[in-house]
């Protein structure tokens, strides 16, 4: 078959749609909150954010390019089979794309109910209502979309995405045109470590791990878009991070000014979302809530479309006798079971798990890039990927309350970070192993 061309306005359909399914319910929620804690430090805040929440899911599409979409080809069969399932569950039914809904649920729908409090008590449990029934629609309304993903480049790449963008542009536009609050000083771990602390607060988009699956995915709509060369496929899946980095870039650091000059309008929030919705409840009243509530349930939408697809993908692959229509079925609904346990519980039960599952998934692209200076390729994966995953285990551990005070003497394990320098050791060791002997045969 012979190989087709994009035209320019299917590469910027691509780039949009790969922005879509990034921007969702953490790209907004935790920017504006880290900018209000970070006050007179947001610069180097916002660089660490930016570093793990932009530059790490760039370059880890990219890896995934560079791989032709196996990236984990090098390490045993096993290992890396729990490691794709850990990062597919992680990003798809357990956290990620259930934390869509809820966003979606807190910031697009809540503001316009005039009662909250009624509860429902099924299985034992005592559930929401109202966001029992949201979060069933949006999740239903996922699943529809999700079981065509063939069609997913025209229909959320060219149609949705552009009204998203233009009302975050509305939106970055009225904070920098209107005035805004004295930015105040820094608070808690943004006084002493605003950079790293920056760092760990970008783990939360969950972003570097969306792009070891959303380069497979891109990989496979290019395929269907019949392109089928490598290096085709290649340069398109960079054009499309480029676009989607940019995209992302302007977002954050736009809701990064918003929180640092919120003054009294973000005292009190407990997550970015109350702060979007104060401040444009402020400036916009019923418009900019009816504005806001748009740009939510667009950005948290095309998110866990992209998802719910990519997951449903893998498994599909993983067990063909399974269809991808029913994997999209059950991961659907398993959204909307986990989705009722509550925003602030699941940002909670989060944080752990991606302590410890981070620092891998960036060591494994980092790694990717120097498979081919690597004398023995097999064997530096694997060695590093399982000092950054025994390192960040640590990490995980301390932020999930276990006294670890043992290894407070650990360079960076304070700040949260103690698997950085032990991985970029691994590596350094790497380059140091020489090619394995081969044996000859006496005659």
């Amino acid at each position: 078959m012979q190989n087709q061309q994009m035209t320019m306005t299917d590469v910027l359909g691509l780039g949009f749609m790969t922005f879509a399914f990034f921007l969702g319910a953490g790209n907004l929620i935790f920017p504006p909150l880290a900018g209000y804690l970070a006050g007179e430090h947001m610069p180097l805040a916002m660089a660490g954010f930016l570093f793990t929440a932009v530059g790490m899911p760039l370059i880890a599409l990219i890896a995934v390019a560079k791989a032709k979409g196996k990236i984990m080809a090098l390490l045993p069969v096993f290992a890396a089979t729990v490691l794709a399932i850990a990062i597919y569950i992680i990003i798809g039914p357990a956290f990620a794309a259930p934390r869509t809904g809820l966003v979606a649920y807190e910031i697009g729908a809540k503001p316009f109910l005039t009662d909250t409090s009624a509860a429902v008590v099924f299985a034992g449990q005592t559930l929401n209502l109202s966001r029992l029934l949201y979060t069933c629609a949006f999740f239903a309304i996922t699943m529809l979309l999700a079981l065509f993903p063939g069609k997913l480049l025209d229909n959320v790449g060219k149609l949705l995405t552009p009204v998203l963008l233009l009302l975050l542009m509305a939106l970055a536009c009225s904070v920098i045109i209107l005035p805004g609050a004295a930015v105040g000083l820094p608070v808690s771990d943004y006084e002493n470590s605003p950079l790293i602390k920056g760092v760990l607060e970008g783990y939360n988009t969950m972003d570097t791990l969306a792009s070891l699956m959303f380069g497979v995915l891109i990989i496979d709509i290019l395929r269907k878009k019949g392109i089928h060369q490598a290096k085709a496929q290649t340069r398109y899946l960079i054009q499309a991070a480029i676009i989607a980095a940019a995209g992302l870039a302007f977002v954050y650091i736009s809701l990064f000014y918003l929180g640092a000059t919120a003054g009294e309008l973000a005292q009190g929030a407990e997550n970015g979302g109350e702060i979007l919705t104060n401040y444009v409840t402020k400036h916009f009243g019923t418009a900019g809530i009816v504005l806001l509530a748009t740009v939510v349930t667009l950005a948290c939408l095309t998110t866990a479309v992209g998802l719910v697809s990519a997951c449903s993908e893998y498994f599909n692959e993983l067990l063909p006798r399974i269809s991808y229509k029913l994997f999209v079925v059950i991961f659907s609904f398993i959204c909307g079971v986990v989705a009722n346990v509550g925003l602030s519980q699941l940002i909670q039960i989060s944080i752990p798990v991606l302590y410890t599952v981070y620092p891998v998934a960036i060591a494994l692209v980092m790694v990717t890039f120097l498979t081919e200076r690597f004398a023995r390729p097999a064997m530096s994966h694997r060695l590093t990927l399982s000092v950054a995953l025994i390192f960040g285990l640590l990490d995980g551990l301390k932020a999930a309350g276990v006294d670890m005070s043992m290894f407070d003497f650990m360079p960076l394990y304070t700040e949260g970070m103690a698997w950085l320098i032990p991985t970029l050791v691994s590596i350094l060791f790497c380059f140091t192993l020489r090619e394995k002997p081969v044996a000859v045969l006496s005659s």
